[in-house]
């Protein structure tokens, strides 16, 4: 079993990332779970671009979160808009300001370097490997995945060609499809 060298590689990695986060977010006077927010809201769709999600998806308390997201809006960076059914919901959209501040910091130069020294079938290699390894820790422990809508069960594919989620009963955009979700469950693909 190789558990004891895939978790030093990852771990190794996580660190790196982590230092280079510290360094990234304090040019900003950012945290990195500020960071980590901010980069959540950037790939999440509208059904799970609230605060409990950003709690379940960083595993984080809920008052840690609550803090950075008052920082976060307080910077200026995201915007908390109560939900227009739903009055107890609130959604949270990064501002254009947190948007540049992201393009500027995720993914962090140093991994931006290094994937450019990468040729592009191990880069794909690399990507497969980690996400069957991700995907098999969340499964291992029947974790949520927060995968992207067109993986997931509920996304149909409508007669016209767009698409529709079976689960909320609403029609999702071309763009949606790509971000992750909160309420998402692969498809049984009959393996």
């Amino acid at each position: 079993m190789k558990s004891n060298d895939i978790y030093n590689h990852v771990e190794r990695l996580s660190e790196l990332l982590r230092v280079d986060s510290r360094q990234a977010g304090a040019a900003y006077g950012l945290q990195p779970i500020q960071l980590e927010v901010l980069h959540y809201l950037s790939i999440c769709n509208r059904y799970s671009d609230t605060p409990k999600a950003v709690t379940e998806y960083l595993g984080q308390t809920k008052g840690t979160v609550s803090q950075t997201l008052m920082l976060l809006e307080g910077k200026g960076l995201l915007s908390k808009i109560t939900d227009e059914y739903d009055k107890r919901v609130s959604h949270l959209k990064i501002s254009p300001k947190g948007a540049s501040l992201l393009q500027k910091t995720i993914p962090s130069p140093i991994f931006i370097k290094a994937c450019e020294i990468l040729p592009d079938n191990k880069q794909t290699e690399i990507v497969a490997a980690l996400k069957t390894l991700l995907l098999t820790l969340l499964q291992a422990n029947s974790m949520k995945t927060f995968d992207m809508c067109h993986t997931c069960r509920y996304n149909i594919k409508t007669e016209e060609g767009g698409y529709f989620c079976d689960l909320v009963k609403q029609p999702l955009a071309d763009n949606e499809i790509e971000l992750i979700c909160r309420e998402h469950e692969f498809k049984n693909t009959g393996s």
